[in-house]
C-alpha cells in the first residue's frame, strides 16, 4: 500500500442538520473506522494552522467532548447551506487522515469523505467493507465508493461512480448481474438486503497503478452500466 485511500458517500441526509447529529454519526463511523489501524483512535478537529488543529478532541470515552461541540457550534452559527464539519486523527505523513461531511438540507446531495494514507488505512477488504456497511447504516447513501488515490482518472465513466476497490449501491446485486467481482458483500437492515457491496479485489489491497486491477474495476462500471445499476451524478 503506497498511496492513500478514499471512501466517499453521496446521500440525502434525512436527519437534522444540527452539530450534535452530524458530530454523532461521525462518531458512530470512527468506531468502525477505528478498527482498520491504531492511529485512527483519536480525533481532533480541524483548524486554519498546526497548532489550532491540536486544540479539541473531538470524542472522549466515545463521547463528543464538550468543548469540540461548542466550537463547531460557534463555526457554524449561520451556516446552514452547506454545514461542514472537518476532523483528522492529529498525525503527519503515511499515518494521517481525515474524515469530513459536506451536509445539505434534502433534497440537495450530502458528501461524507474519508482520506487515510497507507498507515491509516487495511489491507484486508473485509475490514474496508465494514466501514462501507457501517456508512450505509447511518446514512442510507445513494452510493459509496472505495478508491486508491489515482484511480478517478482511470474509471470509465466520469459522469459516475467509479468501482475502484469497492462500490455500495443501495440494490440487491448478484453473481449474474456481475460475474467479474471477486465478492459481493450483501448490507442488511432490520432482516432485509438493503443494498450490496461490490468487491473488485480481495487478495491484496487494490492499487491504481496494477493494470488487472484497473481492468476488473473497469469490467464492473461497464457491467453495472449496461444494466442500469451504476447511477449518473447528475441523477442523484
Amino acid at each position: 500500500m503506497k498511496h492513500a485511500y478514499e471512501i466517499s458517500m453521496s446521500l440525502h441526509h434525512d436527519e437534522d442538520l444540527s452539530v450534535r447529529t452530524l458530530v454523532e454519526e461521525l462518531r458512530t463511523l470512527t468506531i468502525e473506522l477505528g478498527k482498520l489501524s491504531p492511529s485512527l483512535n483519536e480525533w481532533l478537529l480541524t483548524g486554519e494552522t498546526r497548532d489550532a488543529a491540536l486544540l479539541y478532541d473531538v470524542f472522549s470515552d466515545n463521547v463528543a467532548t464538550t468543548s469540540a461541540l461548542a466550537v463547531l457550534e460557534t463555526r457554524l452559527k449561520g451556516e446552514v447551506d452547506p454545514r461542514i464539519i472537518s476532523i483528522w486523527n492529529g498525525k503527519d505523513g503515511h499515518a494521517a487522515a481525515s474524515l469530513r461531511i459536506m451536509a445539505r438540507p434534502a433534497p440537495h446531495v450530502s458528501l461524507v469523505t474519508f482520506i487515510g494514507r497507507p498507515q491509516s488505512f487495511s489491507s484486508d477488504w473485509k475490514q474496508v467493507a465494514d466501514v462501507v456497511a457501517q456508512g450505509a447504516d447511518i446514512w442510507r447513501p445513494n452510493y459509496a465508493s472505495v478508491e486508491s488515490n489515482g484511480y478517478s482518472d482511470q474509471k470509465v465513466f466520469k459522469d459516475r461512480p467509479g468501482a475502484g476497490w469497492m462500490l455500495y449501491l443501495p440494490t440487491v446485486i448478484t453473481t449474474s448481474h456481475v460475474p467479474e467481482a471477486r465478492a459481493l458483500v450483501p448490507v442488511v437492515r432490520e432482516n432485509n438486503q438493503v443494498g450490496t457491496i461490490v468487491v473488485s479485489v480481495i487478495d491484496e489491497p487494490f492499487s491504481d497503478e496494477d493494470p488487472e486491477h484497473v481492468k476488473i474495476a473497469n469490467a464492473l462500471e461497464i457491467r453495472l452500466a449496461d444494466q442500469d445499476l451504476l447511477p449518473r451524478f447528475s441523477d442523484l
